[in-house]
């Protein structure tokens, strides 16, 4: 089996656990919750496998390279930084339905990954440009912060939903989705990890592009969106931090930083030119 297997594999994996997740919100048990549990590790770790047998085809090609050189790539390790920060997120906080809002999201980038015209899955050599460590450690830095990202906006739409029926407290209820103040806490928990690893993300690239271009800055689209949406979750932690912002008002908040994420991460390659084009 090859990596398109494994990650074809995934895919399926996915969209299966993604059911689970729905009916979860229905109807809720402790056993049920430990098995949805194995099934998203266990599809994260077919998707590792398949993203490292990609890794190890592309030296077999002569290429060498991380999986991130293509649209194909990109969305694919996207979605297992989701993943692996989805999993992390809910054993920190004791929740196992916050994938039945972030599980979309994934599921919709391997589909389209796997099935649009437009995304080539072929292993490309790297430009020039990208031929460098610093590829590894920029993108994946945005990635792990755009997840972080994913993982609040699940939580924020979730918060809203139920909003209008559920009192704070402490405790989960019958409802199954998690207390009004624990989805609070992880929408501002979840954007303040995303922030502080794009902003590390935006100074490797700027690093980067001194290296590649002679400059740090070249308002590039993408740089200019990255530090656009950046800045939205700079209001986010500055509304809730010195404002007391709270609840709806955070939560729509973080629905608007990730739309500058989604824009970010694929309008921009589709709609704007500039030297990131080749992403």
């Amino acid at each position: 089996m090859n990596s398109s297997s494994f990650l074809g594999i995934t895919t399926f994996l996915y969209l299966f656990t993604m059911a689970l997740y729905f009916a979860y919100i229905f109807y809720r048990s402790k056993k049920f919750g430990l098995i949805i549990r194995g099934f998203t590790i266990v599809g994260l770790l077919v998707h590792t496998i398949g993203l490292g047998l990609r890794w190890y085809e592309s030296y077999q090609l002569g290429y060498g390279h991380i999986p991130l050189s293509n649209m194909y790539e990109a969305l694919v390790s996207m979605a297992w930084c989701i993943v692996l920060v989805l999993i992390l997120m809910e054993q920190k906080f004791k929740t196992e339905t916050m994938g039945a809002f972030v599980f979309p999201i994934v599921s919709i980038a391997m589909a389209y990954a796997s099935l649009a015209p437009s995304v080539q899955d072929e292993i490309e050599p790297l430009i020039p440009a990208l031929q460098s460590n610093w590829l590894t450690y920029h993108v994946m830095t945005c990635f792990l912060g755009y997840a972080a990202f994913a993982v609040s906006f699940g939580a924020s739409i979730a918060f809203l939903l139920k909003k209008k029926d559920a009192p704070p407290s402490t405790e989960e209820d019958a409802v199954t989705l998690p207390a009004l103040d624990l989805l609070d806490e992880i929408v501002y928990k979840g954007n303040a990890v995303g922030f502080l690893l794009l902003g590390i993300g935006i100074i490797t690239g700027a690093v980067w592009a001194n290296y590649a271009w002679g400059s740090y800055w070249s308002w590039d689209p993408k740089e200019t969106w990255s530090l656009i949406t950046w800045l939205i979750y700079a209001a986010f932690l500055h509304a809730r931090l010195t404002r007391g912002w709270r609840g709806s008002k955070t939560a729509i908040l973080s629905i608007i930083g990730f739309c500058g994420v989604l824009f970010t991460f694929l309008g921009v390659n589709y709609v704007l030119s500039g030297l990131h084009s080749y992403a």
